[in-house]
This record gives C-alpha cells, structure tokens and sequence, in this order.
C-alpha cells in the first residue's frame, strides 16, 4: 500500500513537471543558456584597456617598457601624457582607467642599480578593474625586470606561482561555482512551487482526501526535485568539461554522492517555503529571498573569512558553501575522501533539520 500510493505521487508530481514543454525549456534549457552567459559576461578578465604614460624619461628602459606595455594583449589604447593638468583630465574624464607615470631618472637608477618607483594612478570609480590591472602591470614589470637583469625595481619579489590555475583562466573558477549556483535555483523553485502550485489548481483538496501521509508527500515532492537536479548538474558538469575546458581530476562519484546530499538539503528549505505560501508568487518571492543571499554568503564572489563574523556564523546553515568546496575541488584539487567528508557532513545535518522542520509544515497544513 505504502509503496503503490508512494509511485502513484512520485509519478503525478514527474509528470506535472515534466509534460509542459516549457516547463522542461525552464528546467533544463534556461539553464544551460544562464551557465553560458554567466560564464562569458562575468569576467574576471581585463581587456580593450585604454591607458594613458606620462613618460618624463627619454632613457631606452623607459621607451621600452612603454612600448612593450603597449603590445600587451589587454591593452586597447595608449596616450601620451605630458602635463600633470592633462593627467587629472584623463582621469576626471574617465578616458583613461589609469595613468603611468614614469620619473625622469628612472633609466638612469636602472643603470646605476638603484630601485625605481614607476606611480600607478587608478580611477578609483571602477575599482575592481584598477585592481585587475594593478596585477597584470606588476607581473609584467617583474618579467621585464628580470630579463633586463637590472634588479632595480622590484629584486626583493619572488617569482608568484599559482596552483591548480596556473593561467588564472577565469572560466576555470566562475563556469563550476555558476553551474551549482543554477542547480541550487532550479531545484529549490521547483519544490518551492510544488504545494503551491497544487493549492493554486485545487488539487490540494484531493490530497487532505487521499490515503498519502504526510512523509509519503514529502518524498513524493522530493524525487522528482533529486532527478532534475542530478540531471541539470550532469550537464553542467558536462558542458564545463567540453566547451569551456576545465579539467576535471576528482571522484565523479564522490561528486555524484555529495550532488545527492546537496540536493536533499536545499529541496528541504524549498518545501518550508512551499508550505508556507499561499500563491505560486509568493513561492517564487521567497526562492529568490532565499538564494541571493545564500549566493553572496557561500563564499562564491567573496571569501567568508572576509565577513562580519555574525555573517560568517550565518553561512554555517548554508549548504552552497560547502557544496562549492566540493565542486571547485573536484575540478582543480582531487581532494581526498577526507576532506570531501568535510564538506559532506554539514549538508548532511542541514538536510536532516530541513525535511525534519518541512514535514512538520507540510503535515500542519494537511491537518
């Protein structure tokens, strides 16, 4: 009996969400359209880089360095500067994104062996570009000091190598943490929607009525969740893989299993919401309450540790941020049983303190 009302419901909620062609275009073809979006517009890289030199040295270190920054792949436009009133113009006016300026004496320290200081003015209005570009001037200069062997402006350096992303290819980073956060969104608004939805269409009624106890409900609004979302992150594990070329070094099964725990938790906190609304609006209002926050605390565009610590504390009841650990060192780090344990653990306790607290919900309602 348990089992036949139990397939009965499991097959209903399947076919109310899967019958809809564009129920299915939202599920899975939305999507994969955000993951390429996101992946291509929100860049982490610099380019088309209009930059202005107010080179006040005629010494051939100074001509080039000038000229090698010209050729530099980012770099779209150079402008020669020769006033400080033309500088604060170029700035004020946001024509230039910074202003190099290179002291007169700057080749002849160079020659003699005494450190050089090139300034670097930023507009302080587009910081996070700056702040890119303050990065990729000091690598070069670092190459370029270290083929003139001159030791001059930045000796004390250490060459900087980077793990697991030696390029610092920006796709490799944003295209695994976007393709969770576009699981944890689907599958959410989708249990979000499920007793909504059947309290919009009257069908709600039918299940005060039917034999299905509250648990047999629950998983019956779960299952279909758990195999979208197994599906959706296949693909976009898939489509990280091919199209975008990151590698993968990790357990794909110890993704798969921690996919399925991280599922469990997040469908817990959409049939809360589902149960506590009365409209298909308001359950879509509070996924997305839901989600933007949990997205800005995973530690997906910032790091946790630099947050107020109340947030910090927060973030401990938000299982996208040890999903993320999961998923970006499956990609990159091969992380070990161990440490996927880690992670794995807290969203296993979420999961158990969100169906517990939804099947109080859901049972409230059916009484």
């Amino acid at each position: 009996m348990f089992s036949s009302v139990l397939r009965a419901l499991i097959i209903k909620e399947l076919l109310s969400v899967l019958r809809d062609p564009r129920t299915r275009f939202v599920l899975l073809g939305a999507p994969v359209m955000q993951l390429l979006v996101f992946s291509f517009a929100a860049t982490l890289e610099l380019s088309h880089v209009r930059l202005a030199v107010w080179n006040q040295d005629n010494g051939i270190w100074a001509r080039t360095w000038v000229e090698r920054v010209a050729h530099a792949k980012f770099v779209d436009h150079i402008q020669d500067l020769h006033s400080e009133q033309a500088m604060r113009q170029a700035i004020n006016l946001r024509q230039d994104l910074a202003v190099m300026v290179i002291p007169s004496d700057a080749s002849r320290n160079v020659a003699a062996g005494r450190p050089v200081a090139i300034q670097l003015i930023l507009d302080g209005r587009r910081a996070n570009a700056g702040g890119i570009l303050l990065g990729y001037l000091q690598s070069m200069l670092a190459q370029y000091d270290t083929e003139n062997g001159s030791g001059a402006s930045i000796d004390d350096i250490a060459p900087v190598r980077h793990w697991f992303n030696p390029n610092l290819i920006y796709r490799w980073f944003v295209v695994p943490g976007v393709g969770g956060i576009l699981v944890t969104f689907v599958t959410m608004l989708l249990t979000a929607l499920s007793i909504a939805r059947e309290r919009e269409l009257g069908t709600f009624d039918q299940l005060l009525v039917s034999p299905a106890g509250a648990l047999q409900i629950i998983a019956a609004k779960i299952v279909p969740a758990l195999v979208v979302g197994l599906v959706l992150g296949g693909v976009m594990t898939a489509v990280a893989i091919v199209l975008f070329g990151v590698p993968f070094s990790g357990s794909v099964l110890g993704l798969l299993l921690s996919l399925v725990i991280y599922i469990l938790s997040v469908v817990g906190f959409g049939l809360m919401i589902s149960a506590v609304s009365q409209t298909q609006q308001q359950a879509m209002l509070g996924t997305f309450s839901f989600v933007v926050p949990s997205v800005l605390m995973s530690g997906f565009a910032t790091p946790v540790e630099n947050m107020p610590t109340f947030l910090q504390w927060l973030s401990l009841a938000i299982p996208l941020r040890y999903y993320l650990v999961v998923l970006e060192g499956s990609f990159h780090k091969n992380l070990p049983a161990g440490v996927l344990w880690n992670s794995d653990w807290p969203m296993i306790v979420i999961a158990l303190v969100t169906l517990t607290v939804a099947t109080l919900f859901v049972r409230g309602r059916l009484q």
